[in-house]
């Protein structure tokens, strides 16, 4: 513990009292509003890359969208954290549109395409390997590797779109009149762009039956 040095990370703060000041400086009743509620319209589920900040990229504010950010933008059922981000949103906070965004050149998805052994991350990206699985010849069907890697990326964002459909959280949403959309889109690091796969669902009807929750009294 020698070699601690309690100011290596001064920089950071001098560059929040900078930001602070400057927010103050535009709107002086920016951290009042902040404070008083959080009331944001869109859950926003991405990946954890650093180069994908979510109110930048769609230009919103603090307190304008709710964020949960994981590996490969991940909707996994017996993910307890996504669970609960997902039914505070929802039932709390009441947002009208889950968009889950994945992005290409995503260090995950290309994990999971190739076979290297990661360690533990591999038992996480075993859930983009099942959609490499189920859409393998498709896939493979593109001579381009970096073509096919972009596609997995695409249908992966699909998958988890469909995963936040299947859930509780979501048909209850439905079955209780609650306007709730669920999107998914792809984020573009070489333009800054986001791309809608038109995917988005929002009703039980638009979800194979199989998947339909029915209340027990029904």
């Amino acid at each position: 513990m020698s070699d601690h040095n309690p100011r290596k990370l001064e920089s950071l703060f001098e560059k929040n009292r900078h930001w602070a000041k400057e927010v103050v400086a535009n709107d002086p009743d920016f951290f009042v509003r902040l404070v008083a509620q959080q009331n944001p319209e869109y859950l926003w589920i991405g990946c954890s890359d650093s180069r994908v900040p979510a109110n930048q990229i769609v230009d919103l504010q603090p307190g304008e969208v709710f964020v949960h950010r994981n590996v490969a933008n991940m909707v996994v059922h017996t993910d307890l954290n996504c669970m609960t981000v997902l039914q505070y949103a929802v039932e709390v906070l009441r947002v009208k549109h889950v968009i889950v965004v994945g992005h290409y050149g995503c260090g995950g998805i290309r994990a999971a395409y190739e076979h290297t052994d990661n360690g533990l991350i591999n038992k996480w990206l075993r859930n983009v390997k099942d959609v490499l699985y189920q859409s393998q010849a498709r896939i493979n069907a593109l001579a381009n590797e970096n073509d096919r890697l972009n596609l997995l990326c695409e249908l992966n964002v699909i998958a988890q779109v469909a995963n936040v459909c299947h859930t509780s959280i979501a048909q209850n949403a439905w079955r209780r009149g609650q306007p709730l959309t669920v999107h998914g889109w792809v984020y573009s690091l070489e333009d800054g762009l986001l791309k809608d796969l038109d995917c988005s669902v929002d009703s039980v009807e638009q979800i194979p039956e199989v998947y339909r929750l029915v209340p027990p009294s029904e």
